[in-house]
């Protein structure tokens, strides 16, 4: 397998996707941010000093999957038609799942725009609740899945979610 974003010499390069066609592509990300009892409950009754975190969170990742190209160097600036950010609370385990759909019809997939999103939305939960936590760890920020493309179409494995190192390719 060869990676597409670097010539025959090693260099990198954009992907010139200008000759294929348009299809109808749709990412879906997600991550979790987990923090300390107190800092889980104040985001849930939304009684944050800062504000309406899940509001402001929401609202980053929207923004931030729009302006993807200007944070990593390889991508596409897109025309995307629709983000989608959502969140659920883990009672017990004290952590946010952050969920991002990404919509295009395009000639390249939005997979990096749901993956930024997501991580875009869990910063922006931290950044608002430093204050009361700073110990809190986003992890598991990963593709759920992608469909259209030439690739195809990708649904990743249910696996248990504390023990990812065992994750088959």
């Amino acid at each position: 397998m060869q990676f597409s974003h670097f010539d025959e010499t090693g260099q990198a390069w954009m992907v010139d996707v200008g000759a294929k066609t348009e299809t109808a592509r749709i990412a879906v990300a997600e991550g979790q941010i987990s923090m300390l009892p107190a800092a889980y409950a104040m985001v849930k009754a939304g009684t944050m000093k800062k504000g309406d975190v899940l509001g402001v969170a929401r609202l980053a990742g929207i923004m931030a999957a729009k302006q993807t190209s200007a944070l990593i160097p390889l991508c596409h600036p897109l025309a995307i038609s629709g983000v989608e950010v959502i969140f659920s609370f883990d009672d017990e385990r004290h952590r946010i799942r952050i969920e991002a759909s990404v919509h295009i019809t395009g000639r390249t997939g939005v997979e990096m725009e749901a993956l930024t999103a997501v991580s875009v939305a869990a910063l922006t939960i931290y950044d608002m609740c430093k204050a009361v936590d700073k110990g809190m760890e986003i992890s598991q920020v990963r593709l759920i899945r992608k469909s259209g493309g030439r690739s195809g179409d990708f649904i990743r494995p249910q696996i248990d979610d504390r023990n990812t190192e065992n994750r088959k390719p």
